[in-house]
């Protein structure tokens, strides 16, 4: 195990033009605010609106209060007085929710709208109607909806942070009211309906944010202008970046990344680290005088698709980043749950999805003994081992995986591609780079050890949909002749080699690792020809992204972290910054396959 500089913080500069368009603490945003009202108010004798539109997650009633005090409105209104019953809500969302499933669901095709309350709507209005001057202020999801804002402030809100406020019961649903609901399940109903209405509307309305308002930490809110946070965003779009990473314990997590990333020790595990999930990440805008802005990482996918994508990605998936890096540690752990990932066409069918999750496990690490489960014994029977799932989930046995499994030795550097159908898992003592297609919420666990989670209650496994899925042609001499190390030799130069590792045919993700003690170029193929590419430093302390003409400034990244360069970037070089002090680097690279 090796320490690093890993940074956890990583941050996107705002062009120093608007770098100065930020603002810190209440009163400060309370002032900030009541100016802008002033300048947009110039009859006195019309109403001006306020709307602050706000992200699930968001706690509004704090904002409200705030601002209240702050601008003193003539009205203010919250949005959920607009929105349909609660009862009505839960009506309108049940379909999407899949019943009393645990954890599936199907991607809601709700607009915002479908939450108004047409008879409260029009008695909202016609008490706005009713005012004669001055501001009103409207607070909460919908708010834009009621009234065209004069003045909007847009109050977002990083899923992950979302998702934490659940486990701390501070937050609800959109339109309900649930902040008791078990966690998970508040969870999937943001993933399958929440996330899709209010993102919808966001994208509807970010050219028009007149501010951007970060609430992420309740105790220093923070305030941008809405053309500060367009400008970050075009400006991220011309130079290698990186998300902010998240770290979670699991009941199979292990140490390594406590040593490496430099996690609280005082914590039992981590199991994961999401560093490259831009549906779920955020991004720290860095403005003057180091004030730091964090927005999620999706307003870049949603305002610059083109650009960061490029244009032949763009067209296969829209504003969706559909590459994903993370890490899975079980350094001094345990087994991941034993688990098989749906074909596309199961996932279109039963959850909404046009692509699956396909993925392959890269070994940024191993201790003694580490292997992979990928693929089925060769001499198994489907029947026997559908059926001592079945009986081990009911606790009547121990699931006999060495008589079903194959089971693969894993060191480091090795690269297990993983197909969707695929029986898998990684077993002890490993540690993981997973690289794979971005629908993470879509996985079927058959077996967990016969373990609890970390909430002590048994995990959902789903051995009835995985069965309809699993691909019984892919056994063991299929995972040895076609998804272990599948390294072929692409191109060498002075100092430098390139190997393709993968992934497997029918993935629509391409990995290419590069070894290399000086300069090794690269070309993303501009916003027009090419696609993103998504890597990282799997091998060294430290590397140099550098554009050679000077496009960028330099990019410094270190062992073990992920990072993005963007379509529009085109050409880029990696070197070593110390080539006469370092070992041989290496980098893992990611980008979709856009030709045959």
């Amino acid at each position: 195990m090796r320490t690093s500089h890993y940074d956890k913080f990583p941050t996107v500069p705002v062009p120093a033009s608007h770098a100065r368009e930020a603002w810190a603490g209440w009163d400060t945003i309370g002032a900030t605010i009541k100016q802008a009202i002033q300048k947009k108010q110039t009859n006195s004798s019309r109403f001006l609106v306020v709307g602050v539109e706000c992200y699930p997650g968001v706690i509004c009633e704090e904002i409200s209060a705030h601002l209240h005090r702050a601008i003193q409105p003539v009205l203010g209104i919250d949005s959920t007085t607009i929105l349909k019953s609660e009862e009505a809500i839960d009506q309108l969302v049940a379909p999407d929710l899949g019943g009393a499933d645990p954890v599936f669901g199907f991607l809601s095709r709700l607009q915002m709208e479908d939450f108004l309350d047409e008879a409260r709507v029009r008695t909202a209005r016609q008490k706005l109607s009713e005012c004669a001057s001055g501001a009103i202020l409207i607070v909460g999801p919908g708010a834009s909806l009621l009234a065209a804002p004069d003045l909007l402030i847009y109050a977002d809100m990083p899923r992950w942070e979302g998702q934490l406020r659940q486990r701390r019961n501070e937050v609800s649903n959109l339109g309900v009211n649930n902040r008791e609901l078990k966690a998970s399940l508040q969870y999937k109903r943001s993933f399958f309906i929440d996330w899709r209405v209010c993102d919808r509307l966001k994208q509807r309305t970010m050219e028009r944010w007149d501010f951007l308002l970060d609430t992420t930490d309740r105790t220093k809110p923070k305030l941008l202008s809405g053309a500060a946070h367009l400008a970050a965003l075009r400006h991220a779009v011309t130079r290698p970046f990186r998300v902010v990473p998240f770290f979670d314990p699991g009941p199979w997590g292990g140490q390594w990344m406590k040593e490496v990333c430099d996690l609280d020790r005082s914590q039992v595990n981590y199991a994961w680290c999401f560093d490259c999930v831009p549906e779920e990440n955020s991004l720290l805008l860095e403005c003057a005088d180091g004030l730091r802005i964090e927005i999620p990482a999706i307003n870049l996918v949603f305002n610059q698709p083109k650009a960061l994508l490029g244009e032949p990605v763009y067209g296969r998936f829209g504003p969706e980043f559909p590459i994903r890096f993370d890490f899975l540690d079980t350094m001094g752990g345990g087994n991941l749950s034993f688990q098989v990932h749906p074909t596309t066409e199961f996932v279109q069918e039963h959850f909404g999805i046009h692509y699956t999750q396909d993925e392959s496990y890269y070994m940024l690490d191993a201790g003694d003994n580490a292997v992979v489960y990928l693929g089925r014994k060769n001499e198994a029977n489907f029947c026997e081992m559908i059926t001592a799932l079945e009986s081990a989930q009911r606790g009547e046995s121990t699931f006999p995986d060495e008589k079903f499994v194959a089971q693969w030795p894993a060191k480091k550097h090795d690269h297990f591609l993983i197909p969707a159908g695929t029986l898998h898992c990684s077993g002890a003592n490993g540690m993981v780079l997973e690289i794979s297609a971005t629908p993470y919420i879509f996985t079927f666990k058959l077996w967990d050890w016969g373990r609890m989670g970390l909430d002590g209650l048994p995990r959902p496994v789903n051995i009835e949909r995985g069965r309809q899925v699993i691909d019984w042609s892919r056994d063991e001499e299929y995972a040895r002749k076609r998804l272990i190390n599948q390294f072929t030799p692409m191109a060498a130069g002075d100092g430098w080699r390139e190997e393709r590792t993968g992934l497997h045919e029918a993935e629509f993700i391409e990995t290419r690792r590069h070894w290399f003690n000086k300069t090794v170029q690269h070309q993303t193929g501009g916003q027009h020809s090419g696609g993103v590419h998504v890597l990282n430093l799997v091998q060294g302390d430290e590397a140099v992204i550098e554009s050679p003409t000077g496009a960028f400034e330099p990019f410094l990244v270190h062992y073990a972290e992920t990072f993005i360069v963007p379509a529009a970037v085109g050409a880029y070089t990696i070197r070593p910054t110390n080539a006469s002090t370092q070992t041989e680097c290496a980098t893992m690279k990611a980008f979709v396959r856009t030709r045959p």
